[in-house]
Parts: structure tokens; sequence; C-alpha cells
């Protein structure tokens, strides 16, 4: 793994700003930019419902770079070049991910599986993102659902994209308490009153990324001992961007059940094989505004599947309420370290059966050393 080029985090806090639709005084769309001025350079999240949910991450050099918005070529139907970043000469990296569709789906048996029509996210109606942004808090919801749904699944429902910046590292207080840094952003996905069509459905959420030409993907999982922040959840997944700067996905192997989580409305998490897409992204997608039409030659689209579900997947069923919490950013994604409390049980589990050695041993030696007997000496 490659070291980024440029330190992407100066040691003072960033300042982190957000701005809903710049530019343009409409809300029948949505484009969030959230921009992190650091020391020497600048951090750029630009998040739009416009076509299927996405979010294009691009991080410059200096600390003057700035988001341009060319909002009728945008949505137009050829948005080429709608998007960029002034001065071009400035930009280091950028990438892109993009949620694309949902798959509902029902296991008749381990060999076979019955699949419902797709929701594709593209087709969502979404409701404006201003009224849910907090520039305090540095949150923001998309929150839409299908423009037409003839199984009225969601005529009591939505699904939603909650969106979390950061300015500095951290841990978050709620499940699965993902650890983050200033260089990351955090994308809640969010299933709620949405009617299943099946007995004990699964879901899952084709997540797709796009990154420049020569630069290699790879998904990762790590497991570890320690499951002290997220009870009975030992998996981390991270799917990265492998270049001369870096650029992460990671996510944790479980989703929730409740809007408050506990350790029992876990949900099964499993994400598939990170695979070239076969597919172009949506027509009217920032992706194509920001990298243009060449995107599915020049540039690299891969896709990975992410489902929820499994013997306890009755939850979703139960509470009709899913959620599912991601991290991306740029450099080196978090890595959990064990905390002084778990390091504290393992020197007394470790150290204690030692300490009982090295004494026993003592005892033996010194048992030995003093020999004695009950008879007199004869004279």
């Amino acid at each position: 793994v490659l070291e980024p080029s440029l330190p992407l985090r100066p040691l003072l806090p960033p300042q982190v700003s957000m701005q809903y639709n710049p530019g343009w005084n409409g809300s029948s769309v949505n484009l969030l930019h959230v921009r992190a001025v650091g020391s020497n350079d600048t951090l750029h999240y630009v998040w739009s419902s416009i076509g299927a949910p996405a979010v294009l991450l691009v991080v410059t050099e200096g600390t003057s770079s700035a988001l341009r918005v060319n909002w009728t070529q945008l949505l137009s139907p050829t948005p080429d070049g709608a998007i960029w970043i002034e001065p071009a000469g400035s930009v280091v990296y950028s990438t892109a991910v993009v949620f694309t569709k949902v798959f509902e789906y029902s296991k008749a048996n381990a060999l076979e599986e019955v699949f419902y029509p797709t929701y594709d996210l593209s087709d969502f109606s979404w409701d404006s993102v201003n009224r849910t942004l907090n520039h305090t808090a540095l949150t923001a919801e998309f929150v839409g659902g299908p423009a037409t749904d003839p199984s009225g699944s969601f005529s009591n429902g939505s699904l939603a994209f909650r969106v979390t910046a950061y300015e500095t590292s951290g841990r978050d207080e709620t499940l699965p308490s993902l650890l983050h840094t200033a260089n990351s952003s955090k994308v809640e996905f969010v299933l709620a009153g949405a009617a299943p069509r099946g007995n004990s459905s699964w879901f899952a959420l084709e997540v797709a990324t796009v990154e420049e030409a020569g630069v290699v993907q790879r998904l990762r999982l790590a497991r570890s001992i320690d499951d002290e922040y997220t009870p009975t959840i030992f998996e981390v997944s991270a799917g990265r961007a492998l270049g001369s700067t870096l650029s992460f996905l990671q996510w944790k192997a479980t989703a929730y059940g409740s809007q408050a989580p506990k350790r029992e409305d876990s949900i099964q998490c499993h994400s598939g094989s990170l695979k070239a897409a076969n597919w172009t992204l949506p027509r009217s997608s920032i992706v194509l505004a920001y990298f243009g039409e060449g995107v599915g030659s020049t540039y690299t689209i891969n896709a990975v599947n992410i489902s929820f579900g499994g013997e306890d997947g009755n939850i979703y069923e139960e509470k009709r309420y899913l959620s599912w919490s991601a991290l991306l950013g740029f450099g080196q994604p978090p890595k959990d370290t064990f905390s002084p409390l778990v390091i504290s049980i393992m020197a007394v589990a470790l150290g204690t059966p030692m300490v009982l050695l090295v004494v026993g041993s003592c005892v033996v030696l010194f048992a030995q050393g003093k020999r004695y007997t009950e008879y007199e000496p004869i004279n």
C-alpha cells in the first residue's frame, strides 16, 4: 500500500462548511457541497440526488479551490462538464461513489432466491435536503421514495441517505460506533416503514465506485478479536483505491433494526466481491457532469452488493427499520486499536497465570531445599 503523496490533514482542525445548491435558488433538486479547508489542502465532498444518489470526492492543493456548477447544463440531457473545480490545476485526486439500486429477495431454500422488481434509485423522487441541513452538527439527509410505486410498498415508508461531516477525529456514540478522522465523512443508508414484498425479505444495496485510469481498487476484510465498541461484530470491510493518493469506503459487517440500536437489534450484513461493472451509470448522474462522457472508458467503474438479512433477518419485518453506516474519505482508513480497558483485561488474563506459575515454582524450590526428618541423630 502506498502512502499518500500529500499530507491530507493538517495538525490544526479543518474549517468545514456545508452549502446547499451553490449558485442556484431552486430546491427541486439536491446538491450539497461539503468543503473542508486545511493548512495546505482542501477536501471537497459533493453529494447529490440528481440521478442516482452519489458523492464526488476531490482533494486539491492549496486553500482557495472552489466548486463551480453550470446549472443549466447540469439539468439538461447532456450534463457532461457541468461540474468542475477551479483552479483545475489544483486537483490532485478525484473519485466518486454511486448508490445505484436496492434489491429485495426472499430465499425459498438454500439454493433458490426469489427476486422482486428492483428499486432503481435514479427513478426515486427526493425531498429537499435544505429542510434537514444542520450547519452546526454538519449533517444533512436525502429522503425519497419511488416516483411510481405499483406495489404500494412505500406508501408509509421512505429510503434515506444521512450525511455527516467531521472536523476532528473521534468515534460515533451510536452503534456501530465507527472510528472516524477529519479526512472522512459518514453516510447512513436507512430504509424505514417500507413494506417487504416477501416473507423474511433480504435487501441488498448496490454501490458503484469510479476511479481514474491506473488506480487499483481492492476490497479487504479485516478481522479483530476486539468487539468492545460493536458487540459481537469482529469484521470490518474496506474498499480501497491504491495509488499516489488513497481513498476508502469502510463499513462494519452489521446493520441495525432500530433508530436507537442495541446489540439485539443487529442484522447480518454480507458484502459480495468487487467486480467490474458491465452497465453504464444513470444518464443524469453528477458523476457524468464531473468526469464527462468517457467515464465508462477513461475511468474504471466497479460495483459491490451489500446485503442485509439472515437468520435474524425478520427484525426488519417486525420493526420496519434498517440502517447501515459506512465511512468514506481520503488517506488511510481509520483502524481500531485495543483500548486501555481491553489491554488491562488482557494483561490480567495473561499475567495472572504467569504470576501463579512463578510463585508455584518458588514454593516447590523452597520446599525441596528444606529437607528435614523427625528422627534424632544417633551418637
